[in-house]
């Protein structure tokens, strides 16, 4: 399946990039575990918390455009090292916030922005850039990959953290984490100068301007938005809903656990598919599925297996939806500017998880529970599904039989 990044040197640079994406996606997926502590620790209302991890949302993806371009131009080593020492930062200065002004620039701003600068769009846009165009579907899946089995390591290890050394010195933990990821930056840049414009180059922005007049990166930037929404309300309330059908905290870690080892399989294969099939229709399928998984744990008993069986169902296309929106961008508008038109549909995938996360927080204070949220994850589910069938995609050549 994976014999197009087989190569030692293509192996590096794949394995590296995962290894970052590991560490900055495994702490920011795991920060709704905190959510609980933070309020009984300095008095915050959840709908407070819930804000500051909106914000974050928003400003993680408002951070893939921008560390697009910058990678784009000058190149992604010093982009990620700058990354990861503001996610360490935000992490180090969490547990001196005491209220939500503090806690929105530590949560909010500053881990948010440091794991989207170490996240998504540069990792996947420059080792696009270093790999033959056989590798690239493979190769994402396997980034991808990287970053669900960090939210299958964090989770868990930041609520046993959380038990044994206070919600504090978890984020402290965290912190040493981010900053132990550093020295993987050289294995990925391989200290690549800054890309070469060529001739025919038009430049960043006419680059920009097409893409944002396209329907199809709009569509699919739509189906990120939903995406988004339904991530970072799962991320962020996830915990909340465990606690309402009086379950322990540890069914809430275990289950964003299974999401990220689900996801393992998700992204690999989902890496694997863009080469075969049209990524359009794979991003429909693994939207539609969505709805109707929300739709039968509507229906099921709330126990602990239930729980976890809607994790793995979730988890096989939680983030999997990446190597597909990356095919699709990459086929429309070339790899040059990649970095920077993915963190594009990143930022809208970004604006949804600001609404999935902020709304979730209202909707709990106001009603007491998660119903609408669900109703309104499952029904934008079934619309993004819709969204992807009319992109403009060519149909997928396959190599001839001997």
């Amino acid at each position: 399946m994976f014999q197009s990044v087989r190569r030692p040197d293509l192996l590096v640079i794949v394995l590296a990039a995962a290894g970052i994406l590991m560490v900055s996606m495994g702490i920011r997926q795991s920060f709704g575990l905190f959510v609980s502590p933070i309020s009984s620790s300095t008095g915050m209302g959840i709908a407070a918390i819930s804000f500051a991890m909106a914000i974050a949302q928003l400003s993680w993806g408002a951070a893939q455009p921008v560390a697009g371009a910058l990678a784009d131009r000058f190149g992604a080593g010093p982009v990620l090292v700058g990354g990861l020492l503001l996610l360490a930062a935000g992490c180090a200065l969490t547990p001196f916030a005491s209220g939500t002004l503090g806690l929105v620039l530590s949560v909010g701003l500053l881990t948010a922005i440091g794991s989207g600068i170490s996240g998504f769009s540069v990792l996947i846009g420059a080792a696009s850039q270093r790999l033959p165009a056989e590798a690239r579907g493979a190769a994402s899946g396997i980034i991808n990959a990287g970053g669900s089995f960090g939210q299958f390591v964090f989770a868990p290890l930041s609520q046993k953290l959380i038990q044994s050394v206070g919600w504090m010195g978890a984020m402290w933990a965290l912190a040493l984490a981010a900053l132990a990821t550093i020295p993987l930056i050289a294995k990925f840049t391989g200290g690549s100068a800054a890309p070469v414009k060529h001739a025919d180059d038009k430049g960043m922005r006419h680059a920009i301007g097409e893409a944002l007049s396209d329907r199809s990166y709009a569509l699919l930037s739509f189906g990120f938005f939903t995406c988004g929404f339904h991530i970072a309300f799962l991320v962020t309330h996830l915990p909340g809903e465990v606690s309402l059908c009086g379950l322990p905290a540890d069914v809430a870690s275990w289950s964003l656990a299974i999401i990220g080892l689900a996801n393992i399989a998700g992204s690999l294969y989902a890496g694997a598919c863009v080469t075969k099939f049209r990524s359009k229709s794979v991003l429909a399928a693994m939207y539609g599925s969505r709805a109707l998984l929300i739709a039968v744990y509507l229906l099921l008993p709330k126990t602990e297996w239930t729980f976890y069986i809607f994790a793995a169902g979730l988890g096989f296309t939680w983030l999997a939806t990446v190597p597909p929106t990356a095919a699709i961008v990459g086929k429309l508008f070339g790899t040059r500017y990649l970095a920077t038109l993915f963190g594009i549909a990143l930022f809208a995938h970004q604006i949804g998880g600001f609404f999935g996360a902020w709304l979730g927080g209202i909707a709990l204070t106001v009603q007491g529970d998660y119903s609408w949220m669900w109703y309104a994850d499952m029904a934008l589910a079934a619309l993004a599904a819709l969204a992807n069938l009319p992109i403009r995609e060519a149909q997928v050549t396959r190599p001839a039989r001997a």
